[in-house]
Parts: C-alpha cells; sequence; structure tokens
C-alpha cells in the first residue's frame, strides 16, 4: 500500500481526491500498488463530506508519518507550501505539485533535494493543466534538441482575448464575465498581466535547455492594452491575437524568452486553440514541429495531471526519476536584441511619413476606423524599433508583435 497525504482541500485538492476515488481500481492497476489517501491537510472543516475522516489542521502530522509515502501540495502560493514541500523531501517523501510558483521560484533546490534522496519532486500539473507536456520533454523528446517552446499557457486570457475576437466585447466588460464564470480571480492581475504565463514558460523552458530560467529575468506584457479595434484589424489581415509565452535558441547557448500579445496567422498550430484550451508548439532539431492541446486548467483535468504524477512516483517509490533541468543559469540575450516584425496602429500620421521612417511596410486601412490606420513593419531588432517609433510619440495608438 502507498500513503499519499493531500495539501489543500480546494479546487485541485478536491478534484485529486475525486480522481483517486473515481478510477481507484485503474489507478492501482497502473501504480502496482495500493494508493490510498491517509490525510487531507486543510484548516477548514468539512462537515458532512467524508473527506472529514480523514482531514487533519496540523502538518506535523503528516510530516512526521513514517507511513505517508508521497505528499501531493495543491494549496497554491510560495509559503507555506515551500517549507511543507522542502520538509516532506527531507524526511525522505516524494512530493508532486501543481504548484507553478513554487516550481518557478525554487524548482533547482526541490529537485536536488529529491535526487539527493533517491525519491522525486513531480510537477506535471504547473503548466499545461491537463496536457502532459512536462513528461513528454523529459521523456518521449529526450532524443532531440528543443530550439523553441512556443504555448498559450494561460486559459483566463485565452478566453477573453476569443471572446473579444468573436463577439467585439471590451476588455473591462468580458473581464466581469471571466470572473462571474469562475475563469479569473477577484484579482485578475496574475492572469491578464502575464505573471502566469510567464512562470510556465520560464518551467518549460528549463526543461527543453536543461538550464535554469529564472522567471523574474522575462520581459512580460499582458492584455490589458488589446482593444476590440486591434481584433477588427487582426480579422482583416486573417490572423488572431493571442497571449503567448515564448522562448527559442538563437545562437550556441544564446536563448530568449518573453510573454507578449502576438498576431499569429493562420498557418499558425496556435491560431485554433480558442476558448479556455491551452496550446504548446515544441521545435526539436530531429522531430520538427510537435503540438500538444488539452484542457490547460479546471479542477478534473489538472486533478488528472497530479495523479499521474502520483502513479510516476508510486512505480519509483525509492528511485529518482531523472529530469534535464540543472541548476545552472540560463542566459537571456536582451530584449532589444530579439527580432521581429511589428504591428502598429497610429492616428494623425501619413503613410509617406510612416515609410520615410521604417521603409517598407505593409498598410492597413479600415474604413470602420477613420482618422488612423496601422501598417506591419519589416523583420527587425526591438531595440532599432523602438528607436525609429519615437519620431511618432503619442500618436502611436498600440503595437503588437507579430509571430512568424
Amino acid at each position: 500500500m502507498i500513503n499519499i497525504a493531500v495539501l489543500g482541500y480546494g479546487t485541485v485538492g478536491s478534484g485529486v481526491v475525486e480522481v483517486i476515488n473515481t478510477n481507484h481500481k485503474s489507478i492501482n492497476k497502473r501504480a502496482g500498488e495500493d494508493i490510498h489517501i491517509k490525510y487531507v491537510l486543510d484548516l477548514r472543516d468539512f462537515p458532512g463530506d467524508p473527506v472529514q475522516e480523514i482531514l487533519v489542521h496540523d502538518y506535523e502530522v503528516i510530516v512526521n508519518d513514517p507511513e505517508v509515502n508521497i505528499v501531493v501540495e495543491v494549496m497554491g502560493g510560495i509559503e507555506p507550501a515551500y517549507t511543507f514541500v522542502k520538509r516532506a523531501l527531507l524526511a525522505g517523501k516524494s512530493v508532486c505539485t501543481s504548484n507553478k510558483a513554487l516550481v518557478a521560484s525554487h524548482g533547482p533546490e526541490l529537485m536536488e533535494l529529491a535526487r539527493e534522496r533517491d525519491i522525486n519532486f513531480l510537477f506535471e500539473a504547473s503548466c499545461g493543466g491537463g496536457i502532459p507536456i512536462i513528461r513528454a520533454l523529459n521523456s518521449s523528446l529526450t532524443a532531440d534538441e528543443i530550439d523553441e517552446i512556443t504555448g498559450i499557457l494561460n486559459g483566463t486570457t485565452n478566453y477573453m482575448l476569443y471572446k473579444m475576437s468573436t463577439e467585439g466585447c471590451e476588455f473591462d466588460a468580458i473581464l466581469k464575465e471571466a470572473q462571474a464564470m469562475g475563469y479569473a480571480e477577484a484579482d485578475p492581475s496574475a492572469d491578464v498581466e502575464g505573471y502566469d504565463a510567464c512562470r510556465k514558460i520560464a518551467i518549460l523552458s528549463s526543461l527543453a535547455y536543461g538550464r535554469f530560467l529564472n522567471y523574474e529575468d522575462i520581459y512580460t506584457e499582458g492584455i490589458t492594452k488589446i482593444t476590440p479595434q486591434d481584433m477588427e484589424y487582426a480579422k482583416e489581415l486573417g490572423m488572431t491575437i493571442k497571449l503567448l509565452g515564448t522562448s527559442r535558441k538563437v545562437g550556441e547557448g544564446t536563448f530568449y524568452a518573453m510573454v507578449a500579445p502576438f498576431l499569429l496567422s493562420q498557418k499558425s498550430p496556435l491560431y485554433s486553440v480558442n476558448d479556455v484550451f491551452n496550446g504548446i508548439f515544441v521545435h526539436g532539431n530531429v522531430l520538427g514541429d510537435a503540438m500538444f492541446y488539452g484542457s490547460g486548467a479546471g479542477k478534473l483535468p489538472t486533478a488528472s495531471a497530479v495523479v499521474a504524477d502520483v502513479v510516476d512516483e508510486a512505480k519509483h517509490l525509492h528511485r529518482n526519476i531523472m529530469t534535464n533541468w540543472s541548476s545552472r543559469p540560463l542566459h537571456l540575450i536582451e530584449t532589444d536584441e530579439v527580432e521581429g516584425r511589428f504591428f502598429v496602429r497610429v492616428s494623425a500620421a501619413t503613410v509617406e511619413e510612416v515609410q520615410k521612417i521604417f521603409g517598407k511596410v505593409q498598410i492597413i486601412n479600415l474604413k470602420s476606423l477613420p482618422g488612423e490606420f496601422a501598417f506591419i513593419t519589416e523583420n527587425m531588432k526591438q531595440g532599432e524599433y523602438k528607436e525609429k517609433v519615437q519620431s511618432l510619440g503619442s500618436r502611436v495608438l498600440t503595437m503588437i508583435r507579430v509571430k512568424d
């Protein structure tokens, strides 16, 4: 019998209990052992819920019980999650988590603690909800040298942008709708400012490239400045706007990473990833292109990924599963050195003026938006774009990067 303890009985924690209870027979068969939930830790009581029989309020009960083999951390946040996870690993218990903030901040340290003790620290659910992207990077794609990962990594912002595109909604109105539907928190900044996607691309990049990418080093821009007018131009171009987390190898040992809204053409495999779904594109030097698509959030999809880690840890109870992630830092080039094309909306400017500044550009005019036009630049470094656009000053209404 493998005894587990679940830290947190919120949305994901209750989902973990539900998944294990619902699919108990098949999970045990895959694990080769009987997976038994011995404890659930939460500050609250749940009268009338069967979980009350195994509920504890004191973490010491769990960490000091030698019969607990695996700890499932689904509390969220850095503390007390970090302290609880570290103590569990030091006590010789494997840990799995859905906590992207914890993994992005302390992943290398916690993985090293697990390696030293021949146990495991797994975090499949931290990046793509129910999408098995981390397992793929750790095992299925190990023959490849990954040179790009680009993903729609946040279901809330993808839902909002999709609604703005299809229904012409204003940002504030669709945010209220997303909050009412439970897709966005009361404080939505982690989603709409891009912080959630930033942590996820940091984790995925660290695994793909084998070095630790600190999320604080990643240029991050959210969707708060995107307007229905931007969506009108995107439609005219046969494109769409998505919030992407992206990283890419641009030279030997040289990488860039950023989170920002991008204009995508219909040729992009991410173009049709709509609503609350996530999609992750990976390019390898042998494999070529690969796409991972599925539910990026939600109670049961995320819980399913967590339980998959529980099964993996049960099968490798006293054997560490190697991961391609070291504590050696991954250094990024400056954002101004990153090359790309730029979509720019301007008012009170002339085409001739824009052409004089930027040279050859693609001009887009919309009859529904008199007094302004948009253009797309040729490929250039961001620093060069910033220098050129200064002469247009406050006449620039919007700038969105174009993903080729």
